[in-house]
């Protein structure tokens, strides 16, 4: 019984949350990459695979509006308190860490060593796709790689980001769990290449609700929130926008 009514306050407290999302337009571009372009945005416009009357990643997307700074250094500034992503991001940066692109065909080993060094992340076993060692990678038009290096050179987080329209997306995400601040360090990078560069209106990190708690305090002190959103294709002139 006491679960029964634990899950119906959860549910109910997630429904009140939703209605107090703010709104957000993505679009993708067929012309940055039209096969891997259509095939995510199919995927994120699908039925939902638990509630079928929702888009599969409509409600509760995790969001960076880019567009509300004027520089990066505002960003890095609306996450500097302490134990939020600046704090941790300057931390790594003093211990003598570097972020950069990476080309992954150098860093194979490295990468593997990464997938391999933790059976589960936020409470889910890897995924199979993790365990096997890729022996050669290929590029996706669409897509930037980076990396955090140690003071040795040594790989230790990479990422890889897709770029689909006025978003980008985090897509792959890992990295060695220590205190250093890696991984806020390498995030707070990206973010900023992208307000820098004004390419993008919105940075995409999965979603909100379906995530752990502690990953939605890692995505939180790095300025992420939950938002809704409709979706537009462009360049396909038989699709329609999905909402």
């Amino acid at each position: 019984m006491l679960s029964t009514l634990s899950q119906l306050r959860r549910l109910w407290d997630i429904l009140a949350a939703i209605v107090k999302l703010p709104l957000a337009h993505l679009q993708f571009d067929t012309a940055l990459a039209p096969a891997d372009v259509g095939a995510t945005y199919r995927h994120f416009t699908r039925r939902h695979p638990r509630y079928r009357i929702i888009g599969n990643k409509t409600i509760g997307a995790a969001l960076l509006d880019i567009g509300q700074f004027a520089s990066s250094a505002q960003y890095r500034d609306s996450i500097g308190e302490r134990n939020w992503g600046g704090f941790f991001a300057r931390r790594a940066q003093a211990r003598g860490y570097q972020f950069t692109r990476i080309e992954r065909n150098r860093y194979v080993d490295d990468i593997h060593a990464i997938n391999q060094s933790m059976p589960e992340r936020q409470g889910r076993p890897m995924a199979a796709g993790y365990q096997d060692r890729v022996a050669h990678y290929t590029d996706r038009e669409n897509f930037r790689y980076f990396g955090v290096l140690d003071a040795s050179g040594k790989l230790v987080a990479y990422c890889e980001l897709g770029i689909y329209g006025n978003f980008a997306l985090f897509s792959r995400l890992l990295g060695y769990r220590n205190n250093d601040g890696v991984m806020h360090f390498m995030i707070v990078e990206i973010v900023s290449m992208l307000i820098a560069e004004r390419s993008v209106r919105y940075a995409m990190y999965d979603t909100w609700f379906g995530a752990s708690e502690g990953l939605r305090r890692f995505k939180t002190i790095l300025g992420f929130k939950p938002y809704r959103v409709r979706y537009a294709l462009l360049g396909v002139a038989s699709l329609c926008p999905a909402t």
